[in-house]
């Protein structure tokens, strides 16, 4: 149960990144739009997107139930763990309620307490998802690992400073060039991060071939990452 849980991490990476980059509209650029248009009130694409969203989200909870069943001992990583309950959780209750509205509703002046919802939404995402990474660097023994996080973590601030450089102009229907492929390798990055993570902790537990625990000694409360 604890590797099916583990592969969910993987399952939510590959289905976040093919929403990302399938789903679409007329006049809907994935270079020069924001991925959170796509589930914006009153577009076509929202139905589908809340459906796949929510698979999404549970698949992010049980991912940290899995990281949470791993940790052996590790109480960081059962913070990673908790962390990504917390945030596949705030994404299932709350997206449905705090999606923004269309640009051109936005510079008329039609925002709502949806939109500001929607903004506060998406900051305590980006925060929980740091510190699960951080918390992961503070859990690893492995070096690679760690800077690996290190970098992620930077690239994705940098992303992120980018994407959100351009929102006041999606909020007055400016054109926003470049801003949908900031926010996309920002979305890959993390994905990424998810497979990687699940593999870590998926072959971290994998015993030597052919290696027999001592008689005596209980391996089971060993950290496993």
């Amino acid at each position: 149960m604890r590797k099916v849980l583990l592969a969910c991490g993987i399952l939510a990476a590959v289905l976040y990144v093919v929403m990302i980059w399938v789903i679409s509209y007329d006049g809907y650029s994935m270079i020069d739009h924001t991925v959170s248009e796509l589930s914006a009130w009153d577009v076509s694409t929202r139905p589908l997107w809340l459906v796949l969203g929510l698979l999404f989200e549970v698949l992010v909870v049980a991912f940290g139930f899995g990281v949470w069943a791993s940790a052996n001992g590790n109480r960081w990583l059962r913070v990673v763990g908790a962390l990504l309950v917390v945030y596949g959780v705030i994404g299932a209750v709350a997206w449905p309620f705090a999606s923004m509205h269309q640009r051109e509703v936005l510079a008329a002046g039609g925002s709502t307490a949806a939109d500001s919802a929607h903004l506060i939404m998406v900051a305590i995402g980006t925060v929980l998802l740091v510190a699960a990474m951080g918390f992961a660097i503070a859990a690893s023994r492995k070096r690679w690992f760690r800077w690996y996080t290190v970098v992620t973590v930077a690239l994705l601030l940098a992303f992120g400073l980018a994407t959100s450089s351009g929102m006041s102009d999606v909020e007055q229907n400016l054109p926003t060039p470049w801003i949908g492929l900031w926010e996309r390798l920002n979305i890959c990055l993390t994905m990424l991060w998810f497979i990687v993570f699940a593999v870590y902790l998926l072959r971290a537990e994998r015993p030597a071939t052919g290696v027999e625990p001592a008689k005596g000694k209980d391996l089971s409360a060993r950290p496993v990452a």
